[in-house]
């Protein structure tokens, strides 16, 4: 999946597949994670937010999509 940059603290890059509803995010410990069942709706939300760390914490996370771990860091 293509990700794209971002400017955070503790987030490298996002990336999105809309037909699949699928996100990515890579954290800068080196963890990789993926997101099922996101709406594109809430893509532009995370990608809008000031800060994508508050927002993945307080926002996204609560509504507990399923996600698979593509790749632990350093791994």
């Amino acid at each position: 999946m293509r990700r794209q940059e971002v400017d955070s603290e503790g987030i490298v890059s996002i990336g999105y597949e809309r037909q699949r509803r699928e996100l990515e995010v890579q954290f800068r410990h080196g963890d990789i994670y993926r997101y099922f069942d996101v709406s594109a709706g809430e893509f532009a939300e995370f990608m809008a937010a000031e800060s994508k760390g508050t927002y993945l914490n307080q926002i996204f996370k609560p509504k507990n999509h399923r996600y698979f771990v593509v790749k632990q860091g350093g791994k």
